[in-house]
């Protein structure tokens, strides 16, 4: 177990104290819990979502506001604090165990994915599946999926992996990498994908501390996204 006090040598302006770091890992929790009863609460309504939501420009709008917004408190939460190492924005340890774990890790989240939507209905449940290829449409689809597998993973990443890992890590890396899966999936907002959403939490979680980069689970998170964005138009 490392101490807060090691973890922060060297890393933070001065002054940042013990406490100080506390309270942002309370703060990142109130963000986690505020995005969780978000996502919850927009699952409970009776009303399903259109199934045309990726082709319409208002999702991609509504959705880029978002995670602008979201990425705003993350950097609040993350201030005084050197955004290299809360963010891990450096080089992988290596390059080439970075590559094999992602796309290995890439492959298995497919498999487990594949072998438990059709149990849990994770997918049906959260109803962003278009029912096709709509090419006229292909624009506002385009945009979406600069949202979906760009802008999206991007800010999840420096959330869950960047700020939250490193102020967990205080306890070990494995409780990073278990915790940090476990609001991932609560965040997500639908009960019967908290498995799934868990198991790609924690896969992310486990290339981001094998690897000492967020890069990698960046790539990895935004390839997982598109391919299953792609698997739900054209399936």
């Amino acid at each position: 177990m490392r101490a807060m006090g090691s973890l922060a040598v060297g890393r933070v302006k001065p002054g940042m104290s013990e406490q100080r770091l506390q309270r942002k890992l309370i703060a990142w929790w109130a963000l986690v819990g505020a995005l969780a009863v978000l996502g919850f609460a927009a699952q409970a309504g009776d009303e399903e979502p259109a199934r045309d939501v990726l082709y319409r420009y208002e999702t991609a709008v509504v959705g880029s506001l978002f995670y602008l917004l979201v990425l705003g408190v993350i950097l609040v939460i993350a201030s005084g604090l050197d955004p290299r190492e809360v963010f891990a924005l450096r080089r992988p340890s290596s390059w080439g165990v970075a590559a094999g774990l992602a796309v290995g890790l890439l492959i298995s989240l497919l498999i487990v994915t594949a072998l438990l939507e059709p149990v849990l209905g994770a997918g049906e449940e959260q109803g962003l599946d278009p029912t096709g290829w709509e090419s006229d449409r292909a624009p506002a689809f385009a945009l979406n999926a600069i949202v979906t597998a760009g802008l999206g993973p991007l800010v999840e990443e420096l959330l869950f992996r960047g700020v939250g890992f490193y102020l967990l890590a205080q306890f070990g890396h494995t409780a990073a990498i278990a915790v940090t899966g476990i609001a991932f999936a609560l965040v997500h907002g639908i009960a019967v994908g908290l498995p799934i959403f868990f198991i790609i939490g924690v896969g992310l979680g486990f290339i981001r501390s094998r690897t000492e980069s967020l890069y990698p689970a960046l790539v990895l998170h935004a390839g997982f996204n598109g391919i299953a964005l792609a698997a739900g138009v054209f399936n």
